[in-house]
């Protein structure tokens, strides 16, 4: 990678700018900064496709982020003599959905005590709770300077928008130490990700699992199966819009019994389509010539990203086989490092997913409530370290030979 030169001491100063919507700046421009070598670095990928120009527009074009929502685009942008230099995805926030994260306890104790803490602004990507970068930096640039340009406009902003902090979530773990070198509060969570440890088939997989877990995942594979539902991965040109009614039905059945409001519209679904078909996986189950249950994935280069899941029917196991095992098969198939399943969930790690750190960073304003917040981050970073440990104990994997005679 070639290595991002400082500026020269007569360089032009900074500009930082808040814009209200993607509109306000290119495709081009953007993703050069999301998709940078320097944005990337601190990765293994070299396409996270959430943080491109197509899908955060998709979610502004759509509507599923805007005023009413309580997600209202005020992107943060440095610039130099026009020329950008870095981005960051940034929503002034007037509630804490979406974003898988928790906050409402401090919420409810700012607010016993007499504060606002709403609006808040929220540096993320959506309704999403995958890794990736958050501060978008251009190519050559200095990723320090850079990084000092978008904080002091983050900050800048919550001053003006009277917002009572800044929330940066699910972001890469280097960019995380730059915040907390720059006075962000540092939070750690967990989820459970499969890794793809050169396996050549599912068969191979199974293979390094021990005897009883292995034979598990075999019946509930088969079980899944039984009522003779058949599976299909569709992509590219295979999402038509018939396709995307019907999983359109099983997300919204879904999140009205999970979580009361699902929170994309159907004209999401159309737009991702039109411009970033290949970049989406729906593994879609059917039965007796309808489908019944899908889960739609977005693919990276390195990785196979799990998002939504629905169903019309319920049937045993169908959600790990369509969830958990299609995305594995894929995921081998095509070569990826990783499969990431979305937040919580400790019955992934029976099926072979693994638990690793999400890292989070925060700025609050009062100084009342960011010292007790900075008191309560520090015992739950240990609980969650402590936690990951004990997890990372009770993988299917085998360990020896007893395991593989259990």
């Amino acid at each position: 990678m070639k290595q991002a030169s400082a500026p020269p001491p007569d360089a032009a100063p900074l500009t930082v700018r808040a814009l209200p919507g993607l509109k306000e700046i290119g495709a081009q421009a953007w993703d050069a900064c999301a998709l940078s070598p320097e944005t990337l670095a601190a990765g293994d990928e070299t396409h996270n496709p959430f943080v491109t120009h197509a899908f955060l527009s998709a979610l502004e074009e759509s509507g599923c982020v805007s005023r009413r929502t309580g997600w209202l685009p005020v992107h943060v942008v440095v610039e130099r003599e026009g020329t950008l230099l870095a981005a960051a995805p940034c929503y002034l926030k007037s509630h804490s959905q979406g974003e898988y994260v928790f906050d409402h306890g401090w919420a409810d104790a700012f607010e016993r005590a007499g504060g606002s803490y709403y609006p808040k602004l929220q540096v993320s990507v959506p309704f999403t709770p995958v890794t990736g970068p958050r501060f978008l930096i251009a190519p050559g640039a200095d990723p320090d300077e850079a990084t000092a340009g978008l904080v002091a406009g983050l900050r800048a902003l919550r001053g003006e928008v009277e917002a009572s902090s800044i929330h940066v979530t699910f972001m890469r773990e280097a960019e995380w130490e730059r915040a907390g070198a720059a006075g962000f509060l540092k939070r750690t969570d967990q989820q459970f990700h499969w890794e793809n440890d050169g396996y050549a088939s599912f068969e191979d997989f199974l293979a390094a699992l021990s005897s009883r877990k292995r034979k598990t995942i075999k019946r509930e594979r088969r079980d899944a199966l039984l009522p003779g539902i058949t599976i299909e991965h569709l992509t590219g040109t295979d999402l038509t819009e018939a396709v995307w009614d019907a999983f359109y039905g099983f997300y919204m059945d879904t999140g009205a019994r999970k979580w009361g409001r699902p929170y994309l519209n159907r004209k999401f679904f159309s737009l991702l389509t039109e411009r970033m078909a290949d970049r989406v996986l729906l593994i879609m189950a059917k039965r007796e010539g309808r489908y019944i249950a899908g889960a739609i994935n977005l693919i990276g280069d390195t990785a196979l990203y799990g998002r939504n899941w629905g169903c019309v029917e319920d049937h045993p196991f169908l959600h790990f086989e369509v969830c958990y095992y299609q995305a594995i098969d894929f995921a081998i198939a095509h070569g990826l490092k990783r499969v990431e399943a979305g937040a919580q969930g400790e019955h992934k790690l029976a099926r072979g997913y693994r638990p690793v750190l999400m890292h989070s960073a925060h700025d609050i304003a009062d100084p009342s409530l960011r010292k007790a917040v900075a008191d309560y981050l520090q015992r739950e970073r240990a609980h969650v370290a402590e936690a990951v440990d004990v997890l990372d104990t009770l993988t299917p994997f085998r360990r020896g030979t007893s395991d593989e005679q259990a």
